[in-house]
């Protein structure tokens, strides 16, 4: 891995240092300082000339603070004549904000798409965006990942899925929902959701047979837990025998970890590290998976001038 330098944010160093665990590189630090007038200034501490640079920064609560500072850092490895600059952005969170579906709203996600751009960003590696249409806001390159191998392991490991369904909340995670339910050999089924807020959130009916089965709930993330509960509350009325909870960014807002552990027929909860969870998150039935090895290969691979669609064709 020659003229690589990879930069960790504030946002989840732990995460970095996995990444750089796996490739065998030093992670190179970074200092950020802020000033009287509560301005941020970043400096890249390694060589960026003519280097292949990698900037690893989840956009995580705090979310503007985090995302300014990975453009500072986007600035600071332009200015040092880096070859090339790739964001490794675990978690976007403006992923939500993809369309306008109110009046005189902006659409967050296509504009801080615009900035990481201008800032300096030649490349962005993505995992498990909210939306296909997200994909597209961006000018440069993207690579796009998804969690689905790293949590079908998981199942594979520890589940008897004899008699399992992957469960989706909505319609829109339904293709997500059905590629993990084709990894493990088992059914899919789906709710017909309807959200009215960011909390308030209704789930009229489930398509699909569930009655009697092992399900297994797949959404993209879980930040205060409304579309899960909701979703739990329906697959109950409908005698489901029990119930797993899966998602790609496990957010956890407020008591959500808390609240899902006292769900008596929810055996599982099984997450990523592609944010940061807080030891306060933690309860007996959360299991955080890690992201680290294959975001590992996907940067090789991007390095070296390798396929990465061949990382989901080789599994």
């Amino acid at each position: 891995m020659r003229d690589i330098a990879i930069f960790a944010g504030s946002a989840h160093p732990q995460l970095a240092a996995d990444i750089c665990e796996h490739l065998s590189v030093p992670l190179h630090p970074v200092r950020v300082q802020r000033f009287a007038n509560d301005c941020l200034e970043v400096q890249l501490q390694a060589n960026c000339r003519e280097r292949d640079v990698y900037l690893v920064q989840p956009l995580v609560p705090p979310v503007q603070e985090n995302l300014v500072e990975l453009l500072l850092m986007l600035d600071a490895a332009r200015g040092a004549s880096a070859a090339r600059t790739t964001v490794v952005m675990p978690h976007f969170a403006y992923a939500r904000s993809d369309k306008k579906d109110a009046p005189r709203i902006s659409i967050g996600a296509r504009l801080v798409a615009d900035l990481l751009a201008t800032s300096g960003a030649d490349r962005v590696l993505a995992v498990t965006l909210h939306s296909p249409q997200v994909h597209g806001f961006f000018s440069v390159p993207v690579d796009h990942l998804n969690a689905l191998q790293v949590l079908a392991g998981h199942f594979r490991a520890v589940a008897d899925l004899s008699n399992a369904v992957v469960v989706s909340p909505d319609l829109g995670n339904a293709k997500e929902a059905a590629a993990l339910a084709r990894l493990l050999g088992v059914e899919v089924a789906a709710g017909a959701k309807q959200r009215f807020s960011d909390d308030k959130v209704v789930i009229n009916s489930v398509i699909g047979d569930v009655a009697g089965r092992d399900a297994i709930v797949l959404d993209d993330e879980i930040a205060k837990g409304s579309t899960v509960f909701e979703l739990i509350d329906r697959l109950r009325e409908r005698g489901v025998a029990s119930i797993r909870v899966a998602c790609t960014h496990g957010l956890f807002a407020g008591d959500a970890t808390r609240r899902l552990q006292e769900q008596p027929d929810v055996l599982e909860v099984v997450t990523t590290n592609t944010v940061p969870i807080g030891a306060d998150k933690f309860v007996p039935k959360l299991t955080v998976l890690s992201i680290a090895p294959a975001l590992a290969e996907t940067i090789r691979r991007i390095h070296n001038g390798e396929s990465v669609s061949r990382l989901f064709h080789d599994h």
